[in-house]
């Protein structure tokens, strides 16, 4: 297959799986890459029913598939592990013949705690998911952008406003988030001999499962009040990232903020 592809991690539900779906309504062909293959079938279905069931498969990627829009190829990957992600990576190339676009969006909030409350267990387990499984992507899409002809492509890591500024009792999360701004530098300055961008999307308040369980009937502030925050739409924001991936590769976006309008942010604490 010839054309543009891109692979998103986390691509089963919240804002991978938005992104995928705009993506793939964009013309793109995209892997869809999580842990659990229902969710990810559900978000590669074309607007017709919901998709068949399937079996549930193992941990490592290997066992994809194109699962409902003719354009979509479901991956089941585990970020965490480096022969997983090397596994997708292959099986990706192995259908779309090359690599234009990573998304790396899988990532786990982790525990509600201040960093004398955090367990070493729950450290490790977020740290797995959002840096360790961050560079593991990245790495695997940097190899194969800058080996393949022509050489170049596009890496779009989901960092959160917590890359900029913490929630109370978050410190798993922010300083997972925070080794993101270091990754997405690392790769915009270490790419440009191969044409390899890269962009840090710091997002607030898009309106995901993740959201409902951090805010609840209200988000903790730094006051030691609780305020219901306001939030947004997924769709405009997966919209943002097809324009940012349309983008020719001669332009770079280093960092992108996008917040619910009048959450505190600006201003927070």
């Amino acid at each position: 297959m010839t054309g543009r592809s891109a692979i998103v991690t986390g691509a089963g539900t919240g804002i991978g799986r938005a992104i995928a779906r705009a993506l793939l309504a964009d013309g793109w062909a995209v892997t869809l890459a999580g842990r659990r293959r229902e969710t990810l079938a559900e978000a590669a279905a074309v607007d017709t029913g919901p998709m068949p069931p399937r079996p549930h498969p193992g941990p490592h990627a290997g066992n994809g598939g194109h699962h409902g829009h003719p354009n979509a190829h479901v991956i089941v990957a585990d970020v965490t592990d480096a022969a997983s992600v090397d596994s997708l990576f292959a099986a990706h190339v192995a259908r779309f013949g090359r690599l234009d676009l990573l998304v790396n969006n899988a990532g786990s909030f982790g525990p509600t705690a201040d960093v004398g409350e955090l367990a070493p267990s729950d450290w490790k387990a977020v740290l797995a998911v959002n840096v360790t499984g961050a560079v593991l992507c990245a790495g695997a899409a940097f190899r194969q952008m800058s080996s393949q002809a022509p050489a170049g492509g596009r890496i779009i890591n989901n960092a959160s406003i917590s890359a900029q500024s913490p929630r109370p009792k978050s410190v798993a999360y922010t300083t997972t988030k925070h080794a993101i701004t270091g990754l997405s530098k690392s790769i915009e300055l270490d790419g440009r001999p191969h044409a390899i961008t890269c962009t840090q999307l710091d997002i607030g308040n898009v309106r995901t499962e993740l959201l409902d369980g951090i805010l609840g009937e209200g988000a903790l502030q730094a006051d030691g009040r609780r305020l219901v925050e306001p939030d947004m739409e997924p769709g405009p924001l997966a919209d943002l990232v097809v324009h940012l991936a349309d983008l020719p590769l001669g332009v770079s976006v280093p960092h992108l903020t996008v917040t619910a309008a009048g959450m505190p942010f600006i201003g927070r604490g």
